[in-house]
């Protein structure tokens, strides 16, 4: 029981530190906002939050394995696969903003000024899509420990 207990509480901690470096990286990425600090702010935050993805992850994957539940019955629900190729999707969608905001900074130090704010807005649409999807991953997770729509 008090493995179960540490798992959760430190998936739960990762989920939350993902969901603030995230919301970080949505709140600075504005065109108004935007400048040489910003710029390599939003490096560190993407490579924190890339971190914390990690940590979501494994953190989940210990759940599963080492949880009451076990293995065994959490790889034959359709709510883990839901949940992992939602991550998947989410982490995807990550890439392109990661590569602009390494793209951006290395424009800028060769001299070249700050994006504009097309660039700017189409970074932040993605940035949004993926702290709209990941509010599913929580609801899909207590579904599946409540034993909702499982096998």
């Amino acid at each position: 029981m008090t493995l179960e207990a540490l798992l959760a509480g430190l998936h739960i901690v990762a989920i939350l530190s993902l969901v603030v470096f995230l919301s970080s990286q949505a709140t600075l990425c504005r065109s108004a906002w935007m400048n040489a600090a910003v710029l390599h702010r939003l490096v560190r935050l993407d490579t924190i939050y890339g971190v914390t993805a990690v940590a979501v992850l494994l953190t989940g994957l210990a759940r599963a394995w080492w949880g009451m539940k076990g293995g065994g019955w959490y790889w034959h629900q359709p709510l883990l696969h839901f949940k992992l190729g939602l991550f998947i999707v989410i982490g995807l969608l990550s890439i392109k903003p990661t590569l602009t905001f390494r793209r951006w900074v290395k424009t800028h130090t060769d001299g070249g000024g700050l994006p504009d704010d097309d660039q700017v807005r189409a970074t932040r649409r993605l940035i949004l899509l993926q702290a709209h999807l990941l509010i599913l991953l929580p609801i899909a997770g207590v579904m599946l420990a409540k034993g909702v729509l499982t096998r």
